[in-house]
């Protein structure tokens, strides 16, 4: 079965120091959709963050919006990943320090922020265990191994382009 559902959850984490409204520009500028932004679920005082305070931001992309977009970060990669970059589930994801580097356009108000792109995994079929009413399991054939995902990963981004690395 082909994984017709690729997923694109990616975003940009903060913390205390950056502003989240200049984050959420860049993602809005790179999806051309609104960001979404996760919140604390406690007061961590080390770190200085408080309890429902804006952490994060991100945008869930989805069909070849998400292929389009996972090409350009993967390029900054050149095309080149980890197997650990690649979960047992079969979901994978990586990093980059620059959001420059995808071809957005520098804003010196924005500044610079790194990004994480991580691609969630499917194939129809598993809501089954998510839907309220008549709950069921996923047989282990219906999820995605490691392997198939970075089988997936290469046939897609064309085999001598693309590579995993030990």
């Amino acid at each position: 079965n082909e994984f017709l559902n690729l997923h694109l959850p990616h975003g940009i984490l903060l913390g205390h120091g950056g502003s989240l409204a200049r984050a959420g520009k860049v993602l809005q500028q790179l999806t051309d959709q609104e960001p979404c932004y996760s919140r604390a679920r406690y007061t961590v005082r080390t770190f200085g963050i408080r309890r429902n305070e804006k952490i994060a931001t991100y945008v869930t992309v989805r069909g070849e919006k998400a292929k389009d977009i996972i090409s350009k970060g993967l390029a900054v990669k050149e095309f080149e990943l980890r197997r650990k970059n690649f979960s047992a589930a079969g979901n994978w994801g990586f990093g980059i320090s620059e959001h420059i580097d995808l071809g957005i356009k520098y804003d010196p108000n924005a500044g610079i922020y790194g990004m994480d792109f991580y691609v969630v995994m499917k194939r129809a079929g598993d809501r089954v265990a998510k839907r309220k009413l008549r709950k069921g399991k996923v047989g282990q054939r219906q999820r995605i191994s490691k392997e198939e995902a970075i089988a997936w990963f290469e046939k897609t981004w064309n085999e001598d382009f693309a590579k995993v690395l030990n």
